[in-house]
Parts: structure tokens; sequence; C-alpha cells
């Protein structure tokens, strides 16, 4: 290795370091800051809540071994949303691009459907469904299947025309070179759509879990409200929050090792 490319990786290594520390430095500035305007009465504590009472409020769940069963509920309903939504938006996004025809034919509904706010159907899917975990996974489907399609079909669409010309010319099949090409060629694309999908995932989970759950991070949220008790409802935001986090880094993990 040169010096020159030692020099360089080592510039790199810093300024990493150097952004990781602003971004530490910014989150517990934001929390003292917090901390301090609540303590000092400059904003209501009991409105707007403090760090130090978030903080008791978890240890207190902790305590009554409520915190692990809500954040396992949630988390068992965002990992099959995840996983449904991801399979039925590849198999469809698949289908779509095998039949163009059947894709201009969807097109419209699936803007439509994208479009429509999801919480309007909550009441539906619970007279339908019932007041279960079906009908949380079904509202988070509602929000990451037609995301999860568009973005996969989208992916297919723009992969390179002269790599599919140069299959079309020895004859190869749309079925071949949907999977020596195009899907391939799709990598990134697929990965920003689990990206997508568990974020969406995890947002539909919480609307299904407001309208209608007896466990879940959604649940503690919408009790807090009921009941006014506003430290409930930030520690309940707060581990959303920290749970929306993870599950990014752990799709992040993913990706480096599907690219590699």
């Amino acid at each position: 290795m040169s010096v020159e490319q030692k020099s360089f990786l080592k510039k790199l290594k810093r300024e990493q370091f150097l952004i990781k520390l602003i971004q530490f430095g910014i989150f517990i500035s934001f929390f003292i800051l917090w901390e301090l305007l609540a303590r000092y009465r400059i904003i209501n504590p009991f409105i707007f809540s403090s760090p130090s009472a978030i903080i008791n409020t978890i240890g207190s769940l902790i305590s009554q071994n409520n915190l692990f069963i809500h954040i396992a509920t949630t988390l068992q309903e965002v990992i099959i949303a995840f996983v449904l939504g991801v399979s039925l938006g590849f198999i469809i996004a698949i289908i779509l691009y095998l039949s163009s025809f059947l894709a201009k034919i969807l097109d419209p509904f699936l803007t439509m459907l994208n479009s429509l706010p999801k919480v309007a159907l909550g009441p539906i899917l619970i007279i339908w469904l019932g007041a279960n975990t079906t009908t949380i996974i079904v509202m988070a489907l509602l929000i990451n299947l037609i995301i999860s399609i568009v973005t996969i079909y989208n992916g297919f669409l723009n992969t390179d025309p002269i790599r599919i010309k140069l299959l079309q010319t020895f004859r190869a099949s749309k079925f071949q070179i949907l999977t020596k090409v195009v899907i391939p060629g799709s990598y990134t694309t697929i990965i920003s759509s689990l990206k997508l999908t568990i974020s969406m995932s995890l947002i539909g989970v919480i609307m299904g879990e407001f309208l209608v759950s007896k466990a879940g991070i959604g649940y503690l949220i919408i009790y807090g409200t009921q009941v006014f008790n506003l430290n409930l409802v930030m520690a309940g935001i707060i581990i959303l929050i920290v749970m929306s986090y993870l599950l990014y880094k752990i799709i992040i993990k993913i990706e480096q090792k599907l690219l590699k």
C-alpha cells in the first residue's frame, strides 16, 4: 500500500470518527437541553415529559415485567409483516415484469391503493378479521406491500437495456433474462426496498396496534394517551425510535452481505 493510500485511509477514518462524534454530541445535547428545560419549568414537564421521567417509566415497566412483552409482541408482528411484504412484493414484481400487459392493467390500481389512507380501512378490517393480531399484520401489509412491489418493479425496468439486448441476440427467454440479468442487476434496488419495507412495516404495525391490540408498543402509546400519562407515551416513542434504528442496522448488515 502506497503512502498516498495510507494517508487517504487515515483521512477517511478520521472523517468517519468525526461524523460519529458530532452525531453523538447532537444526540446527548438534545436530551440534556430537554432535561434542563423541563427541570427549570421553561417547558411544562407534565405535557412534554423529560428524559429522567422517561427513564423512570421504562425502569418501572421493566420491574413490572411488562416492557419486554410489549417489545416482543410488536417485533413479532413487524417481522411477519416484513417477510410477507418482501416475499409477496418480489413475486408480484416478477409477475408484472414478465407480463407487461398485466402491468399496464394494474398500474392505476396500484397507484390508487398506494395513495389511499390505510387507516381508513381499519374499521372494515376489524369487522372482517376481528380485533386480533391478524388485523394488525394485514394493516401493515396494506402499507408496505404496494411500496415493495413498485420499488422492485421499477428496479427491474431500469436494468441496463444493453445487457438485455445482448441476451436477446442469443435468443434468451424473458425468464432467462430476468434470472441472469434483471434480478442480479437490481440488487441495490431490492435492498432499498428492504429498507423501505421494514420502516413501513413498523409504521403499519403501530397503526394497527392503535386500533386493536392488548399488547405492543402501540398499545402502550395509545393507553398512555387515554389515561393522560405523557411519560408513558414518550417512553413508547423513544422505544420505537430505538427499535427502528436497530432494525435499520440489521438491514444494513444484510445489505453488506448481499453486495459481497
